[in-house]
């Protein structure tokens, strides 16, 4: 299967180098530092170059030829990203801009008091999300529902930075007791967020079609935004130049406890923003099977 291994681009010794050379040099000498990065992955990463190359050439059409420069723009627009996270929780916000488009939604889901979930995917920079929402309502809470390698991966950049983030963290455990968490936060009227496009072996999982093929997904925030009867939105962070951001929300209309229909619904959202900005496709394994399927 498409199983996501758990592990994330990157090392934590190329995260500290990116740190000082933000502190010492600035985002912009940081950039440049990239160039060589990115074209190291292209090279030495087999399966993030093997994977884009599919992504590329499979989901939106590229030449062979084609997709291998596209994959080294990709690893540059991934590393951009990062960067810009350090900068932000470095105190360096002030460096980029920040653009609005349906924040009316998250105005409406935060007055009904009913708390909310938000599903977004490795797409864009979704972990800067915070300082948006934090401009609609400074009190919103946010909830990040996580595995316990990723937290654990948070907490060492954090640490690294010295910097510190007003997310909660929720972390899946085998025995669900994350579940009643969840739904006590959803009580307090917070805010739940999902990434929906990565998951683990033994987990449950629903197929849907994205960019003209089936993948598999994590069947958790689907089944839980169709039944628990609060808003669910659909929320993405995208770059679109250097020093400018595009946080865009839209309102996940689906069947009542239709998980598939909530599904569908979210990878057409998908779809439409990897069509915009095609190079901020942040999932470095072959997604779709398409190896296996050969």
């Amino acid at each position: 299967m498409a199983k996501w291994t758990g592990k994330s681009k990157g090392t934590p010794l190329g995260y500290r180098i990116f740190i000082f050379f933000i502190k010492k040099m600035g985002v912009k000498f940081a950039y440049f530092i990239l160039y060589f990065v990115a074209f190291y992955y292209l090279l030495f990463s087999k399966e993030g170059t093997r994977s884009g190359i599919l992504y590329f050439h499979n989901r939106l059409g590229f030449s062979k030829f084609q997709s291998y420069f596209k994959v080294y723009k990709n690893n540059f627009v991934f590393g951009q990203t990062i960067i810009d996270k350090y900068a932000i929780l470095l105190g360096q916000r002030n460096q980029f801009t920040y653009e609005f488009d349906g924040e009316e939604i998250l105005f409406d889901l935060l007055k009904e008091k009913k708390g909310g979930i938000l599903i977004s995917a490795h797409v864009g920079n979704f972990e800067i999300a915070e300082f948006f929402l934090s401009e609609i309502d400074e009190f919103s809470q946010i909830n990040l529902v996580t595995t316990d390698n990723e937290h654990k991966a948070i907490k060492q950049q954090l640490e690294a930075l010295s910097a510190k983030s007003n997310i909660k963290f929720i972390v899946v455990k085998e025995d669900m007791s994350h579940i009643f968490e969840i739904n006590n936060a959803l009580g307090n009227n917070e805010l739940i967020c999902f990434t929906g496009d990565r998951y683990f072996e033994g987990t449950k999982t629903l197929s849907s079609n994205l960019l003209g093929a089936s993948a598999a997904f994590p069947a958790g925030p689907f089944l839980l935004g169709s039944r628990l009867k609060v808003p669910v939105v659909f929320v993405y962070v995208m770059k679109e130049t250097a020093t400018h951001y595009h946080l865009y929300t839209r309102k996940a209309e689906f069947k009542n406890r239709n998980a598939q229909d909530l599904l569908n619904q979210y990878t057409k959202s998908v779809a439409w923003v990897l069509k915009k900005y095609p190079y901020q496709w942040f999932n470095y394994f072959d997604f779709w099977n398409i190896d296996k399927n050969k």
